[in-house]
Order: structure tokens, then sequence, then C-alpha cells
């Protein structure tokens, strides 16, 4: 059920470059990167499941990192996260932002119910405290800011993205304010960080971008096909405020100035969303 206040992208495949062979691995290299993707996933479930909590928080951003390298992905992070809790808003591209967010620190993520049904991924996502928001009840939307104001006091970093949906990463989304109001209420920290990719020339790429129907796995196959893709991850200074809406214009004009992303606003102006 689709509400005003829901996130929507024009982005699709349209916004993709066209496919281009010499810009592609070939057919053995693929098999390989799919094959080492298919392992690790299994690695990590068993990972999830066996390792004690503390030994499990400084194995995924190894895990992570090495899904990256599977996948031939180089991961280039300009500046660091300080330790400790708090809110890290991030542009959404793809599902690839949620691996190198990770990189950076283990985090919880803030993600629609959808997520759940993936495959290996999903059971991955529940089992590491990912918080889930329902996105097509209006109603829950006091209830998510509640649990992540509370995940936010118990010391928990909770990776966000504002924009709700993916975008291409030549074009950005309206960053929602409700997650801004969820760290104002447990007194957190906020930490902007831009995620940005590049092709095999050195050029800024839609490539990565996970848009429209596109299946996950039909994504996955597409990213890795892909040849000397770079992700690029780029922390920040922290915002302070004290107005939801004005921390969300912040964030967004940080991150738009960080990745060149042109603004573009469908949403209502008042719409709140997480």
């Amino acid at each position: 059920m689709n509400h005003s206040w829901m996130p929507e992208s024009p982005c699709g495949p349209e916004c993709l470059p066209p496919r281009d062979p010499g810009t592609e691995v070939g057919r053995l290299r693929l098999a390989l990167r799919i094959g080492i993707t298919v392992g690790l996933l299994l690695i990590g479930s068993a990972m999830v499941l066996a390792l004690p909590s503390s030994l499990r928080q400084r194995a995924v951003p190894k895990w992570f990192r090495m899904l990256l390298r599977g996948l031939g992905i180089r991961l280039e992070v300009d500046g660091t996260l300080k330790p400790g809790g708090g809110l890290v808003v991030c542009n959404h591209v793809s599902w690839l932002d949620v691996v190198a967010l990770q990189v950076l620190t283990p985090m919880k993520m803030l993600a629609k119910v959808e997520v759940r049904s993936w495959p290996v991924l999903g059971s991955l996502a529940g089992r590491v405290g990912t918080v889930y928001i329902d996105r097509d009840r209006l109603s829950a939307l006091p209830g998510a800011v509640a649990t992540i104001a509370d995940e936010l006091r118990a010391g928990s970093v909770i990776g966000t993205f504002p924009e709700g949906t993916t975008w291409c990463g030549s074009a950005s989304g309206k960053f929602r304010p409700a997650v801004f109001q969820a760290a104002l209420d447990a007194g957190a920290r906020m930490q902007p960080v831009a995620v940005r990719f590049r092709d095999g020339r050195g050029k800024l790429t839609t490539g990565a971008a996970f848009l429209g129907d596109t299946s996950l796995a039909d994504s996955v196959f597409s990213v890795a096909r892909m040849r000397g893709l770079v992700v690029e991850v780029v922390v920040l200074p922290e915002l302070t405020g004290t107005d939801r809406k004005v921390l969300a214009r912040q964030a967004q004009d940080a991150i738009t100035g960080a990745t060149g992303a042109r603004r573009t606003h469908t949403e209502p102006a008042e719409a709140l969303a997480a």
C-alpha cells in the first residue's frame, strides 16, 4: 500500500550506463567472483550463528572487506568514524552501501521489512541486529523513531539512509527528518557519510546502483561483471543542531557536496518518513 509520504525514486534501468564488453571481466573471472561470494555468504551465515557477540564484532568488518575483494571491488576510505555509538546517515545507491559502511565499523542498519525475505542476506541482517521499518504503515513511524532512540541510548551505532530508497548516484532524493529526531531524543552524535562509485577508468559511475525492479541476484551479477569498480567512502564532519529538518538539510548538503549528485525532490516538503 502506497502513501504520499513514502519515499519514491524516479531512477530506473535507464539511469545505468549501457553494457560495454570492454569494461567487463570474462566468464571465468565472473564465475570465480560469484563462487567466492556464495562461499563467503555461507561462511557468514555460520559466523553469526557460531561466534559470540564480542568475536563477531571484530569479525564482521573483515568479512565485509573480504566480500568486496571477492567481487573485485576496491574500497577507498577518506576519514574515520569516532568510537562509540551514534547515528550514521548515508546516501543510498546500492546494497554495496551497507557492505562499505560495515567495513568502517559494525553497525545496526535501519532497513525496510522486505530485506528480511532476501535469501541468506536477510537472515544475516536479522542476526546482526538490523532494525526494520515498515514503510507501508504511517502509524508505525513513531514506534520506529522510539526504537532507534532506544538503540542509540544503549550505545549502538545505527546506520541509516534518510532518502528511504535507492537513487542512481548522480541524483539524490530528499533526506527525511525522522531519524534525526531519534538522535536528538537520544542525545546521540550524528555522522554523515558519503558513498560514491568509480569505474575502472576513474570516472563516477551509476553502474553499481540497485534500482527499480532489479532483483538482488541480478544486481550482484551486474556488479561482479564490472572491471575495476571502486567504492569510495567519505566520512564528513559531525552534525550539530536541535532542529531535525535543518539537520536533514545539512546532512544532504554535505553528502551531495561530496558525491556531486544533483538534488531531485519529488516528495511533499512536509513529508515525514524513516
